[in-house]
């Protein structure tokens, strides 16, 4: 059985006590294990999302070597994961040996979102509205676009001036994808305004909770935005550079392993960030907002730019 056979295999239900025992042997580089892993990754990520939380509660606590083993509940409510889906995914998968950058990898785990079962989006819906994190998902209205000079005229060293520079200077766009070119108004409420907030706000969260625009940060501030909203995109993007890792570089197992399982404990640690209105903070300073909301710091094992030191 070659390893995308195996990890598909693994898709499916797993107990604490297999997935502890499988992160432990991952942890000591075997490659079985570590195809467990991701397979219960991909699992909760594209069929069952209610399985999220225990799931990477139990993959943190046994990677970190602290923390809680929480029940991973049966009968919970999941998706079928048919054939195209996986011919879908594992595509996704082997392009990633011509190459991804930030945007076009962002772009392709996005549309993997249409390749997941019907029931999907009903079963995330369900999901996100009793996510803690997600409150005000229930009763707020889709917000409308950020201006950019209502950032520019803010401040110095305010968070919205901070922003600004961070839009300007490195030529990001304002909300990461299009709203519309990904189609988030065709989604159910919950889902639309929390991937669209999402969206608009995750440089803000960079900021604020201390991730760099580095490789390694994006994917633990991933882990982080799972952690917080049951971010549904978060999920498929972890699940799928993980089975990246197992099938074509296996070498970057443990550092994955590391800033998701950070990632995902500070996002636990953090009071939820959706909640915030952050449109009446652009005028303050971070490290005013920190101490208003207390919101840690992210800090890792590994340093920032451990991919970029890598690559070269």
């Amino acid at each position: 059985m070659d390893a995308k056979q195996h990890i598909q295999q693994s898709a499916n239900r797993v107990d604490t006590a297999s997935l502890r025992d499988s992160v432990n042997a991952a942890k000591q580089g075997d490659a079985a294990s570590q195809r467990r892993v991701a397979g219960a990754m991909v699992w909760a990520a594209f069929s069952c999302p209610d399985a999220i939380e225990p799931v990477y509660d139990v993959i943190a606590a046994a990677w970190l070597g602290a923390g809680e083993f929480p029940d991973i509940p049966t009968g919970l409510p999941q998706a079928p994961l048919e054939a195209s889906f996986w011919n879908a995914f594992f595509s996704a998968v082997d392009d990633a040996e011509k190459g991804y950058d930030a945007a076009s990898i962002t772009a392709r785990v996005a549309a993997l979102g249409g390749s997941v079962h019907p029931s999907f989006r009903r079963i995330s819906e369900d999901c996100a509205r009793r996510h803690p994190g997600a409150a005000a998902a229930l009763t707020n209205p889709v917000p409308g676009r950020t201006d950019l000079d209502e950032l520019g005229a803010c401040p110095a060293p305010s968070l919205g001036q901070t922003l600004y520079r961070m839009i300007v200077d490195q030529g990001y766009d304002l909300e990461v994808l299009d709203r519309e070119a990904i189609a988030l108004s065709a989604l159910p409420c919950s889902l639309r305004y929390l991937n669209t907030r999402i969206l608009q706000m995750h440089d803000v969260w960079h900021l604020v909770a201390g991730y760099e625009t580095t490789a390694s940060h994006e994917i633990a501030i991933s882990a982080f935005q799972l952690a917080q909203f049951g971010h549904n995109y978060s999920a498929m993007f972890l699940a799928t550079i993980t089975t990246i890792s197992c099938t074509l570089q296996r070498a970057g197992f443990p550092v994955l392993m590391q800033l998701t399982a950070e990632g995902w404990r500070h996002g636990r640690e953090t009071p939820p960030m959706m909640d915030i209105q952050w449109e009446a903070e652009w005028d303050k300073p971070i490290e005013e907002i920190r101490k208003t909301y207390a919101i840690p710091v992210y800090q890792s094992v590994l340093p920032a730019k451990v991919f970029e030191s890598v690559a070269t």
